[in-house]
């Protein structure tokens, strides 16, 4: 059964940093696309990064230069680290691996 969960989340004061994970389980074939959105209360949900082959990030304006994408070792896992956070970074996270259906997401709290 394919898995997807993601992890990280939590509270943090403004300035702070947090490392989101991303893993999928059960899936035998390595996936190399994937992206992280977050939803914040009252709006639509965003695009914020996005992996491609060969490793190549790209980011959303308001995260550039403060979130960085990389490949876990293990197969098909991912992380999103997230520095100088702000307020407006609050939301929910989550990853989306091509061909996976979305996950429950993570929690991201930015307390100023």
């Amino acid at each position: 059964q394919v898995r997807l969960v993601e992890s990280g989340g939590g509270l943090v004061q403004a300035g702070g940093s947090l490392r989101l994970s991303c893993a999928v389980s059960g899936y035998d074939s390595r996936i190399y696309y994937m992206d992280w959105y977050r939803q914040a209360p009252g709006k639509e949900r965003e695009w914020v990064a996005g992996l491609s082959s060969g490793d190549s990030t790209t980011y959303t304006d308001s995260v550039k230069g403060r979130f960085a994408i990389s490949t876990g070792s293990a197969k098909n896992t991912w992380y999103l680290q997230m520095n100088t956070l702000k307020p407006e970074d609050t939301a929910v996270y989550y990853c989306k691996p091509t061909r996976m259906k979305w996950g429950q997401g993570t929690q991201v709290t930015v307390s100023s």
